[in-house]
């Protein structure tokens, strides 16, 4: 049976992000803060998980290399590694050195309990890898076949482990070709303990409450997310244990931001001896 691999340092995991950069990620986010750009949720999201997987992987003062994680950045005519600084051009890269390697470390305020029933401003450390971008086109396709290319060396290297998990994250609709035979292209690849898991999250402008894995596309607000889930990249929506290619769509309406990743399920301080079962326990 496929998806059975233990995620390990000898087998490590690899999450691999294909990050929408085109110009309409300027637009607000329907699920943010007043003001707050889709580019500049998404950044603050993937830096957040980045941070989080990097403690989950912490042992003692070491942190054990339970993950490789990479992020393309896709815009204009092309697509990128988007992970700055020291790590610029690198396609994937293993947590420990990606948790010792931030672009820089801001200052930023969040709320917390003041232990007397309110709220009260703290200031905290925000480790940065990847800044918001956004420019031209939506080159998805480009992306899809860089992916392709990236975990294809990946089963190779690691043709026992977990296969790799990518996920798209866009706005909009590919403006290069034909997204399905990319996909489908991506999805083909596979090691020895199944096929590659590909989701698809979409971002809207549109407020509304959440959506996981829609059974059809009737109540997605947004017209590019029914356009997107009407194309044929879903067998069983319900689960992922068989399936090679998921499309999904997520969006909140009250700054509250949740991911479709198995990423802190991966890491839940049980590297070496989790299973996989369904996605829908895949919540960050």
């Amino acid at each position: 049976m496929a998806y059975q691999a233990e995620i390990s340092r000898k087998n490590p995991g690899c999450f691999l992000f294909l990050v929408d950069q085109s110009e309409s990620m300027e637009d607000p986010f329907g699920g943010g803060e007043a003001g707050r750009r889709k580019a500049e949720e998404l950044a603050t999201i993937l830096n957040k998980l980045i941070h989080n997987l990097s403690i989950r992987c912490a042992k003692s003062d070491s942190i054990y290399d339970y993950f490789h994680v990479g992020v393309l950045g896709y815009s204009e005519d092309s697509c990128k590694p988007a992970l700055g600084g020291e790590l610029s051009g690198r396609s994937l890269v293993p947590i420990s050195e990606l948790a010792n390697k931030p672009l820089r470390i801001e200052e930023r305020t969040k709320k917390s309990d003041d232990g007397a029933g309110g709220v009260m401003d703290q200031t905290v450390k925000f480790p940065v890898w990847f800044d918001p971008y956004s420019k031209g086109g939506t080159p998805m396709c480009a992306a899809l076949k860089e992916a392709t290319k990236i975990t294809q060396a990946w089963c190779q290297e690691h043709p026992n482990g977990f296969p790799p998990i990518v996920i798209n994250i866009t706005d909009g609709e590919a403006t290069d070709g034909d997204l399905v035979a990319e996909a489908r292209k991506l999805a083909a690849v596979s090691g020895e303990d199944g096929s590659v898991l590909l989701f698809n999250i979409h971002l809207s402008s549109t407020a509304g409450p959440s959506i996981e894995l829609p059974g059809n596309g009737n109540k997605l607000p947004d017209q590019h997310a029914k356009q997107s889930r009407g194309k044929p990249w879903h067998t069983r929506p319900k689960s992922v244990v068989r399936t090679r290619v998921v499309s999904c769509f997520w969006w909140t309406s009250r700054s509250r931001w949740k991911t479709l990743l198995a990423a802190e399920r991966l890491a839940d301080g049980r590297p070496r001896s989790w299973r996989r079962s369904s996605t829908s326990s895949f919540t960050i």
